[in-house]
């Protein structure tokens, strides 16, 4: 059977048992209301309606079995722009950083960091699915999800039980929960307008319950956005559609269907930042100009994404205490980019220079033969994903439920690089010919336009089972067990890196365990503690080597320790926690592999990271509330005989606090989130440390009848300080990032 075709079965299926299961469930007493808990989406979220909770911009669960941080649909509206992306929207949890989105807010991506570990470290998952590229983890934050499609997003620092699933289930999970449907009909257009000609319409249409489809809820959302972008020569376009329908089969069987698809046109450098020299001249908001003779011409540097996401769930109490859940999901991405070969020469580069840089070979039979042009290169990135996953929850005892499950997944790619003249897009032979005597015999010399051409596939499933025992009033204990399965299989007629074809595939397995418990001292204060093994499969790149067999590289693992406490009071919601893991089998080249081996991929190094986080929300009876959250983080190389070195992009501490009003038609709040120093590098040169930042943002709306209006203030103190630094072959092609300075939006929002 084909994977389209399974695809259809695994969707047609979860549709077709529908009424057997419904039927299942109407013979069944009805379930308890908190049983339903435990097998939702991503974590259990428990939340007391106190004052402090309405208001809190993050609280956490008093059913955690690990360190989260809860953040509402109302935040999300009432203090952030309408154009944030996730990390974004993250950002005010403890222990979060970002840099990125230098184009402004949600206008470019961004990147975020939890404690210290980096994008494609952790996961992040929609509606319980987890997504990410398929070379490794990593995210594209404003291509598949923008803001109008999450009603919550939690954050969970650390890698859960064993029913939390995906690939990196290392440093923790980023969970972000689709907008909801409503029991009444409403309809919601919302317009916006700001800095730097940025404009946003959206529609949010909710059908209600319908009754003569026994309940059907249908929510629907669309959202276009221009702006001319905050870095020169940067237009950034947006489209994205949402569609969720709720079907209640029957008073315990529900099936969901949902569907979004995503469009973003912008023009940037692939390979995006500005070098020293360019900002010296042109200042920190440089990308591109309008000379057609310039790499970093704006012509030259555009891309077009394309994404969709749908997945079919299906719920059900089938007796007390017991739940079964599927839910068959595919997802895509479809990236074409072209951009300039070389952005980072042209701001100091002599005339000699720059018509050396902008020489092309146009004759592949005597590629040295140069002429002038404009060098670049086109780029594909393309996959489709498919999977399935079901869990079963039985009540065994009054005090022990089992809970089980399977995920697949699979998932096929294609990814090329072709060197071209930017000028007339001819193919532009430059690349260098293999030196063939390091290289296995009957190698061909591939074309010296192609930098690679390759298919690549993954195919994956986890085995996962946990026992929830509860044998005092108030504790419940869950040891867990997962078997993970990975495989990753390149087809390349030209492999990335060595450029000439190859057929490799590697298997990657672990087995993980879990402990988690969590005791409620009351209704009101509950402790926690976890021991959990993490798991990152290595990525597609380690098979980037011409004798793959010499790399030894299995997946990276992590030990996790952490212990804490959530208090949720009428006016004071608190909680915190330490933490404790130890990172093994960091991978990395081995310095000691003989020449005839080439490029050799293997464990080498330990990093660990350890500390303390915690939040607070204090309310007021007059709506008004302040908090504040921290935390202190330590992630350092542990490897005998080297110093001791924080990594890369991996913050000191954090914290936020702000004040935030409620009453009536009036909402107001400032926050402010302070990133600490860090190194851009984990190396110890000074050149690269990346002083502490912080990014305050005021936002204000009133309600008149069914209009609201508003404005929101972003990096309100205009701080455009430092946040990255990518490194160049020497420093004078380094790229820096910087902040984007102080916008303000107005907008106004109708609700019927």
């Amino acid at each position: 059977m084909t994977k389209p075709t399974l695809l259809r079965a695994l969707l047609l299926g979860t549709i077709a048992t529908a009424p057997f299961t419904a039927a299942m469930a109407a013979e069944a007493p009805v379930a308890d209301a908190s049983a339903e808990q435990a097998i939702g989406e991503g974590s259990n979220i428990l939340v007391t309606a106190t004052k402090a909770n309405e208001i809190a911009p993050v609280t956490a669960s008093l059913q955690a079995t690990q360190p989260q941080a809860i953040i509402s649909r109302s935040f999300i509206e009432d203090s952030l722009p309408a154009t944030a992306d996730f990390n974004q929207i993250a950002l005010i949890s403890p222990s979060v950083s970002n840099f990125g989105n230098t184009n402004g807010p949600g206008l470019s991506e961004s990147k975020a960091q939890l404690r210290g570990f980096q994008d494609g470290e952790y996961n992040i998952t929609y509606d319980g699915v987890p997504f990410g590229d398929t070379n490794d983890p990593s995210h594209h934050s404003n291509t598949f999800f923008p803001s109008n499609t999450i009603e919550t997003l939690v954050v969970d620092r650390g890698p859960g039980n064993a029913s939390n699933l995906g690939i990196a289930t290392f440093g923790g999970s980023i969970n972000l929960f689709s907008r909801a449907t409503r029991e009444d009909a409403s309809a919601e257009i919302k317009g916006s307008y700001g800095s730097w000609n940025t404009w946003l319409t959206r529609a949010v249409l909710q059908s209600g319950a319908i009754d003569r489809l026994g309940g059907t809820e249908v929510m629907l959302s669309a959202q276009h956005i221009e702006s001319d972008g905050a870095r020169s020569f940067s237009p950034f376009k947006s489209n994205n559609i949402f569609g969720k329908v709720m079907i209640p089969i029957s008073p315990d069987v529900t099936l969901t269907l949902l569907g979004t698809y995503n469009e973003n046109r912008f023009n940037q450098p692939d390979k995006d930042g500005a070098t020293r020299s360019q900002i010296a001249l042109y200042g920190k908001n440089f990308s591109l100009n309008n000379d057609p003779a310039s790499q970093t011409y704006s012509g030259y540097n555009h891309t077009h994404k394309t994404t969709d996401f749908e997945i079919v769930k299906l719920e059900a109490n089938i007796a007390p205490g017991s739940t079964f859940e599927n839910r068959a999901y595919t997802y895509s991405y479809d990236n074409e980019t072209l951009s300039g070969n070389d952005v980072t020469l042209f701001a100091t580069a002599t005339p000699t220079q720059i018509a050396t840089a902008n020489m092309v070979a146009l004759d592949p039979a005597h590629p040295k033969t140069l002429t002038v042009g404009v060098p670049g290169y086109t780029k594909t990135n393309k996959y489709r994903v498919w999977g399935d996953i079901a869990k079963a929850k039985v009540q065994l005892t009054d005090f022990a439920t089992l809970t089980g499950g399977l995920w697949i997944e699979w998932a096929n790619t294609y990814r090329q690089q072709r060197d071209v003249n930017l000028v007339t897009m001819a193919p532009n032979y430059v690349e260098k010919a293999l030196d063939l005597t390091k290289y296995p015999a009957g190698t061909v010399q591939p074309p010296a336009n192609v930098k690679f051409d390759q298919n690549s596939r993954t195919n994956h499933y986890e085995l996962f089972t946990e026992l929830e025992l509860r044998p005092l009033p108030g504790l419940t204990i869950t040891p867990g067990f997962k078997h993970v399965d990975f495989e990753r299989r390149i087809d390349a007629a030209y492999n990335q890196t060595t450029r000439f074809a190859q057929h490799i595939s590697k298997n990657y397995q672990a087995d993980l365990p879990f402990l988690t418990a969590n005791y409620a001292v009351n209704d009101r204060l509950s402790i926690y503690g976890q021991f959990a093994k993490g798991f990152l499969a290595p990525s597609l790149s380690t098979l980037y080597v011409v004798y793959p067999q010499f790399s030894s590289a299995a997946p990276q693992k992590s030990t996790n320790y952490q212990t804490g406490f959530v208090y949720h009071g009428s006016h004071l919601s608190l909680d915190a926690d330490v933490y404790y893991i130890d990172f093994r089998n960091k991978i990395s080249t081995d310095p000691t592999a003989p020449a005839s081996e080439g490029t050799v991929f293997i464990n080498l190094g330990r990093v660990i990271y350890k500390g303390v986080e915690g939040q607070v929300t204090y309310a007021f009876d007059n709506g008004l509330a302040v908090f504040a959250n921290a935390s202190r983080n330590y992630a350092k190389t542990d490897n005998p005989g080297t110093a001791d070195l924080q990594v890369a992009n991996a913050p000191t501490w954090t914290a936020a606090g702000g004040v935030l009003f409620k009453n009536g038609p009036i909402r107001f709040s400032l926050i402010d989130k302070y990133t600490g120093p860090q190194s851009a590098t984990g190396a110890a040169n000074p050149s690269y440390r990346i002083a502490g930042y912080n990014s305050a943002i005021l936002s204000a709306s009133y309600e008149v009848g069914p209009a609201r209006i508003g404005v929101q203030v972003n990096n309100l103190f205009n701080s455009t300080s430092l946040t990255n630094i990518n490194a160049g072959k020497t420093a004078q092609f380094d790229q820096l990032f910087f902040q984007t300075g102080r916008s303000v939006t107005g907008d106004i929002t109708l609700t019927f």
